[in-house]
């Protein structure tokens, strides 16, 4: 197993920067591996509802997730896949000075042959999804 934190303040309201984010739609709009996400359940976004996305890094690929956990203005969990290895990512929220700290923990699971790699696979990850929490930073303060 390998897992890692990244954390990112954004200065937007704690609402805002939840509803965005939990809106898993707008993840092709921060992450650049990631070329569409749509919802494949109905009704509001909740524990149950799945996505499904369209990556294109690091090989085209179509991956499927479920949101676990859902905690308005809170945290927000949702397990799946992160390429090729089933995952759980963690988003929580918490209010700074009239802005937002977001906090991403990731949780990937390396078994069988990618286990030989899986600790360059951890680290190359995390800082992708740094990157692209540096992009939804930029996108949100930008935009607002």
């Amino acid at each position: 197993m390998g897992s890692f934190r990244n954390v990112v303040i954004i200065d937007r309201p704690v609402p805002l920067v939840f509803a965005f984010v939990s809106d898993f739609r707008n993840v092709p709009k921060w992450n650049y591996a990631i070329t569409e996400t749509r919802q494949s359940s109905p009704g509001p976004v909740a524990v149950g509802t799945v996505f499904v996305q369209r990556r294109h890094i690091p090989k085209p690929s179509e991956e499927q997730f479920t949101v676990t956990e859902f905690a308005p203005n809170q945290r927000v969990v949702i397990e799946g896949t992160l390429g090729p290895f089933p995952a759980r990512l963690s988003y929580e929220f918490e209010p700074s000075d009239g802005g937002t700290v977001v906090t991403n923990t990731v949780e990937l699971q390396v078994s069988g042959p990618l286990r030989l790699i899986g600790g360059i696979a951890t680290s190359r990850v995390k800082n992708a999804v740094a990157e692209n929490l540096s992009v939804l930073k930029q996108l949100l303060e930008a935009a607002m």
